[in-house]
């Protein structure tokens, strides 16, 4: 096989790889130590391998890693600093959303994206069914979800937004 060089950059450090023509994202970064990364079903059903590129959610195990070359690539590790949670992070902590952590590499950054892109417009309303269809493709196996949804309607509030129940 022919090998490629990747230059990206991941959680703010500029980093080289070789990698193949047909490897996959997830698999560069989880061979590179980024384990919050995880592998849940390969086919882009589960949203659990989600990570940010350029500050948008994609899903790394469907995504080929050549094609990120240049980009910024932003994993659950980039959350908090120096032992303390990020505000995502503790959100869902506070609102006990995750038992058994399958989905909490996706749901954090998710809600990562959801929330970076509300700071942009601080005093927007969602409605609940808004929040739920964008976080659809993100399967939880254990909580049904109610803790999940609290966390993120906390964290709205607390940038300024508002949630109107319209279920």
């Amino acid at each position: 096989m022919v090998g490629l060089k990747l230059h990206l950059s991941i959680n703010g450090e500029k980093r080289e790889f070789d990698i193949e023509p047909k490897e996959m994202l997830l698999d560069v970064l989880r061979d590179n130590g980024y384990k919050s990364v995880k592998r849940g079903c390969s086919s882009a059903d589960c949203g659990t391998c989600t990570v940010l590129k350029d500050g948008k959610a994609i899903l790394s195990c469907t995504t080929f890693a050549a094609s990120v070359e240049g980009c910024e690539i932003t994993t659950t590790e980039a959350l908090g600093e120096h032992g303390q949670l990020d505000k995502i992070q503790q959100a869902f902590v506070d609102e006990s959303a995750f038992q058994c952590g399958f989905c909490a590499p996706g749901m954090l950054m998710s809600t990562k994206e959801f929330i970076d892109e509300m700071k942009k417009n601080p005093k927007m309303t969602f409605k609940v069914s808004e929040i739920k269809d964008r976080f659809s493709g993100n399967l939880c196996r254990c909580t049904g979800y109610e803790s999940q949804m609290k966390a993120i309607k906390t964290l709205i509030q607390d940038n300024g937004g508002e949630v109107i129940d319209d279920e």
